[in-house]
């Protein structure tokens, strides 16, 4: 009797020890899932930011020389007035193009200038995430607007400026209402950011509940 007793208790604590390392186990699964899901994202954004400057290269290499130093232009005006509206007037946006053979080659630069030193940095080498942010975004409105047939409609917009600190976010949207205004077109955009859901003429707030959506109206007035 007291063998059996002997046992149980060793298998019951066999039995413990083992929850507890399937505890373990499965916390470490969940955390590891939650890195590679933000990895991922963090992948994504960078695949659509480089994207965004393919077809930026891809315009400006297959243009007739013309036509290229027009879009030069616009790209190098439209980012620069984007970097200036949120970052000060320090800021300026470069393409340089040279000739590789019979192939015109694009780079991009971010310039900016401290104590009367010029500094030109690759977008993605510059301070934070809200530089190649803003970069990233005006290239995708010039691109918009400088590729014909010209393209109408909204501008759609999934998390504008995700990585612009606070302090830089109202001057994005001074930027994104001059957008709107200049170039006549609605601006939709997805976004967690609560100052630009509320600078906008309408907001929808949109939680999940048990599974469903529900939406709210936004009083922004």
């Amino acid at each position: 009797m007291l063998d059996n007793r002997g046992k149980i208790a060793e298998l019951e604590r066999q039995l413990t020890e083992t929850k507890n390392e399937w505890i373990r186990l499965d916390a470490k699964r969940v955390l590891l899932e939650e890195q590679l899901a933000k990895k991922q994202n963090e992948l994504n954004e960078y695949q659509e930011t480089i994207d965004v400057y393919e077809k930026a290269r891809v315009l400006l290499q297959q243009s007739a020389e013309y036509a290229r130093e027009q879009a030069k232009q616009q790209m190098e005006t439209l980012v620069t007035n984007a970097l200036q509206y949120v970052f000060g007037p320090l800021f300026s946006f470069v393409i340089e193009i040279e000739e590789h053979g019979n192939k015109a080659v694009a780079e991009f630069y971010v310039v900016t200038e401290y104590e009367g030193v010029q500094i030109k940095t690759k977008p993605q080498d510059s301070r934070g995430g809200g530089v190649v942010d803003i970069v990233t975004l005006a290239l995708r409105v010039a691109l918009i607007e400088t590729i014909q047939p010209k393209m109408n409609g909204p501008l759609l917009l999934d998390e504008p400026g995700k990585h612009v600190s606070g302090d830089y976010v109202h001057y994005l949207y001074d930027f994104l209402k001059s957008l709107s205004m200049m170039f006549e077109r609605q601006v939709i955009m997805i976004t967690h950011n609560q100052h630009l859901a509320e600078s906008g003429d309408k907001a929808y707030q949109v939680s999940i509940r048990d599974g469903i959506s529900e939406l709210i109206v936004l009083d922004n007035s």
